[in-house]
C-alpha cells in the first residue's frame, strides 16, 4: 500500500515538483496552500507524512506543526520542512515543534523521494 503525503506550501510550481517527485515514486499526494488549509486537510485525512514550507501566509509550518503534535493521529508522523531558511535557530526551532528532517530549497528531487522512502520505510 502506498503512504498519503500531505504537501503544505504557497508556491504553486514548488507543490507541482514536489507533487511530480512523489507520485513519480508511488506515493499518493494531497496539496495545501498554507498552514491553515494544511490543518484542516490534516483534521479530515489519513497521512503518513507531510512535507512543508516554513515561510507562508496565513498560518506558517513552525505553528502548523504545533497544531498538528496536539492531534492524537500525527503525534508520531514525520514532518519534512522544505524551506530557503537555512539558520540554525531556525532549524532548532523546527525540531523543536516537531519537525523530522529538512530540506533545503532548491532540493533536488530525488533527495526528496530518498528521505520519504527513509522516513516511511517504504
Amino acid at each position: 500500500m502506498s503512504a498519503n503525503i500531505l504537501t503544505v506550501d504557497d508556491s504553486a510550481s514548488i507543490r507541482m515538483t514536489t507533487r511530480i517527485a512523489l507520485t513519480n515514486a508511488g506515493y499518493n499526494v494531497t496539496e495545501a496552500v498554507d498552514g491553515a488549509d494544511g490543518l484542516q486537510k490534516l483534521k479530515s485525512g489519513n497521512f503518513d507524512l507531510i512535507v512543508t514550507d516554513l515561510n507562508m501566509p496565513n498560518m506558517d509550518g513552525l505553528t502548523m506543526i504545533r497544531n498538528l503534535r496536539q492531534l492524537p493521529a500525527y503525534m508520531g508522523t514525520p514532518v519534512i520542512f522544505l524551506t530557503t531558511e537555512s539558520d540554525g535557530d531556525i532549524k532548532q526551532q523546527a525540531k523543536a515543534a516537531g519537525a523530522t528532517g529538512w530540506l533545503t530549497k532548491p532540493f533536488d528531487a530525488d533527495n526528496l523521494t530518498k528521505i520519504a522512502r527513509k522516513v516511511l520505510g517504504r
